[in-house]
Protein backbone atom coordinates (compact mmCIF):
# COMPACT_ATOMS: atom_id res chain seq x y z
CA UNK A 1 0.00 0.00 0.00
CA UNK A 2 1.80 2.91 -1.02
CA UNK A 3 2.11 5.86 1.54
CA UNK A 4 0.97 9.41 -0.24
CA UNK A 5 -0.51 11.17 2.45
CA UNK A 6 1.05 14.10 4.64
CA UNK A 7 -1.76 13.28 6.88
CA UNK A 8 -1.09 9.88 6.94
CA UNK A 9 3.00 10.71 7.67
CA UNK A 10 1.87 13.52 10.16
CA UNK A 11 -0.52 11.05 12.19
CA UNK A 12 2.54 8.18 11.71
CA UNK A 13 5.41 10.41 13.46
CA UNK A 14 3.04 11.67 16.10
CA UNK A 15 2.35 8.28 17.04
CA UNK A 16 5.83 7.33 16.71
CA UNK A 17 6.84 10.22 19.40
CA UNK A 18 3.75 9.42 21.50
CA UNK A 19 4.75 5.94 21.94
CA UNK A 20 8.57 6.89 22.87
CA UNK A 21 7.03 9.53 25.24
CA UNK A 22 9.32 12.11 23.33
CA UNK A 23 6.77 15.14 22.90
CA UNK A 24 8.30 16.84 25.81
CA UNK A 25 11.79 17.23 23.36
CA UNK A 26 9.65 17.73 20.54
CA UNK A 27 9.47 21.63 20.79
CA UNK A 28 9.48 23.92 18.33
CA UNK A 29 12.81 25.04 18.65
CA UNK A 30 14.38 21.61 19.30
CA UNK A 31 12.68 20.21 16.09
CA UNK A 32 13.72 23.22 14.14
CA UNK A 33 17.50 22.59 15.20
CA UNK A 34 17.38 18.62 13.91
CA UNK A 35 15.53 20.01 10.87
CA UNK A 36 18.32 22.75 10.19
CA UNK A 37 20.99 20.08 11.33
CA UNK A 38 20.17 17.33 8.85
CA UNK A 39 19.43 19.36 5.96
CA UNK A 40 23.45 20.30 7.02
CA UNK A 41 23.69 16.49 6.35
CA UNK A 42 22.21 16.79 2.82
CA UNK A 43 24.50 19.08 2.14
CA UNK A 44 28.09 16.91 3.10
CA UNK A 45 26.79 14.40 0.56
CA UNK A 46 27.09 17.40 -2.27
CA UNK A 47 29.97 19.33 -0.74
CA UNK A 48 32.83 18.76 -3.49
CA UNK A 49 31.08 17.43 -6.14
CA UNK A 50 30.85 19.11 -9.58
CA UNK A 51 27.38 20.30 -11.13
CA UNK A 52 27.71 17.54 -12.88
CA UNK A 53 28.60 14.73 -10.54
CA UNK A 54 25.53 16.28 -8.06
CA UNK A 55 22.98 14.96 -10.91
CA UNK A 56 24.97 11.59 -10.96
CA UNK A 57 25.08 10.19 -7.92
CA UNK A 58 26.13 6.41 -7.36
CA UNK A 59 23.07 3.87 -5.74
CA UNK A 60 24.67 4.01 -2.44
CA UNK A 61 24.72 8.02 -2.27
CA UNK A 62 21.23 8.84 -3.77
CA UNK A 63 19.94 6.13 -0.92
CA UNK A 64 21.75 8.05 1.61
CA UNK A 65 20.85 11.28 0.45
CA UNK A 66 17.09 9.88 0.74
CA UNK A 67 17.34 9.24 3.63
CA UNK A 68 18.34 12.46 4.67
CA UNK A 69 15.55 14.46 2.84
CA UNK A 70 13.11 11.95 4.55
CA UNK A 71 14.82 12.92 8.21
CA UNK A 72 14.32 16.76 6.78
CA UNK A 73 10.90 16.13 6.19
CA UNK A 74 9.79 14.04 9.09
CA UNK A 75 11.10 17.54 10.94
CA UNK A 76 9.78 19.45 8.94
CA UNK A 77 6.50 17.62 9.07
CA UNK A 78 6.25 17.57 13.13
CA UNK A 79 7.41 21.25 13.83
CA UNK A 80 4.12 22.01 11.56
CA UNK A 81 2.56 20.21 13.81
CA UNK A 82 3.26 20.88 17.10
CA UNK A 83 2.21 24.61 15.24
CA UNK A 84 -0.28 23.71 14.16
CA UNK A 85 0.42 24.43 10.38
CA UNK A 86 -1.54 23.15 7.38
CA UNK A 87 1.94 22.95 5.46
CA UNK A 88 0.11 21.95 2.30
CA UNK A 89 -2.08 25.15 2.93
CA UNK A 90 1.00 27.13 3.58
CA UNK A 91 2.65 25.84 0.91
CA UNK A 92 0.08 26.97 -1.50
CA UNK A 93 0.05 30.30 0.20
CA UNK A 94 3.64 30.81 -0.35
CA UNK A 95 3.99 29.74 -4.21
CA UNK A 96 0.92 32.66 -4.78
CA UNK A 97 3.43 35.12 -2.96
CA UNK A 98 6.10 33.89 -5.26
CA UNK A 99 4.02 34.46 -8.28
CA UNK A 100 3.07 38.00 -7.55
CA UNK A 101 6.35 38.42 -6.65
CA UNK A 102 8.46 36.98 -9.45
CA UNK A 103 6.09 37.36 -11.89
CA UNK A 104 7.29 35.44 -15.10
CA UNK A 105 7.58 39.07 -17.57
CA UNK A 106 9.97 39.94 -15.09
CA UNK A 107 12.17 36.88 -14.02
CA UNK A 108 12.10 34.41 -16.44
CA UNK A 109 15.70 33.11 -16.54
CA UNK A 110 17.07 35.75 -14.09
CA UNK A 111 17.63 34.12 -10.21
CA UNK A 112 17.79 37.26 -8.37
CA UNK A 113 16.40 37.92 -5.61
CA UNK A 114 12.98 39.75 -5.43
CA UNK A 115 14.23 43.18 -3.51
CA UNK A 116 16.95 42.80 -6.63
CA UNK A 117 14.80 43.35 -9.75
CA UNK A 118 14.43 47.17 -10.57
CA UNK A 119 11.10 48.16 -9.70
CA UNK A 120 7.88 47.93 -12.77
CA UNK A 121 6.73 51.31 -13.71
CA UNK A 122 3.18 52.00 -12.75
CA UNK A 123 0.59 52.69 -15.06
CA UNK A 124 -1.53 55.67 -14.28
Amino acid sequence: MPHDSLEELRQRLADFATARDWEQFHTPKNLAMALIGEAGEIIEHFQWLTEAQSYNLSPEKQQAVSYELADVLNYLVRLADTLHIDLIAAAHAKVSINETRYPVHRVKGDARRADEYPKEEIEP
